[in-house]
């Protein structure tokens, strides 16, 4: 079945709110997905979708710096070990650094091995950021340079 991934739209993140755990699991990130950033940022804010839905997406933005900014990133729990997040962190870089993006960027917490595998696996260098989020809140960093495009 054919994955086709273009921008989301307002009604796409309703869709993935209203099958949560599909991507998520037992956490409860539903706070984190603002529909702002998808009504602001949407040439960056990407959805892989099929005839059985939305089998991924990605909330991001290009800041003033030239800093593609993963917010967030997920999978469906039929789509895992597909190639579908890097697929996704594929259409973004592109999209960011058709907005001038020099380098990516993402964070997560310090207890999620997954996510810190999957970034390293990017080629993302990893750091801990103590009170990232605040005091005792430490986070894992990602970041990875763009190289500059011919």
């Amino acid at each position: 079945m054919a994955v086709h991934i273009v921008p989301a739209q307002v009604a796409d993140i309703h869709q993935v709110l209203a099958n949560h755990s599909r991507y998520w699991g037992d956490r409860d990130l539903r706070s984190l997905h603002l529909l702002a950033l998808v009504q602001e940022f949407g040439s960056t804010c990407l959805v892989a979708r099929a005839e059985d839905g939305i089998r991924g997406y990605l909330i991001g933005f290009v800041t003033p710096d030239g800093t593609g900014y993963v917010h967030l990133i997920a999978t469906r729990d039929d789509a895992r070990g597909t190639g579908l997040g890097r697929d996704l962190y594929a259409a973004f870089t592109a999209a960011a650094r058709a907005q001038g993006a020099v380098r990516l960027k993402a964070i997560t917490s310090v207890a999620n091995e997954g996510s810190v595998a999957f970034h390293r696996g990017l080629g993302f260098e990893a750091r801990v950021e103590e009170d990232y989020n605040g005091p005792g809140m430490p986070m894992v960093v990602f970041t990875r340079a763009l190289p500059a495009t011919p």
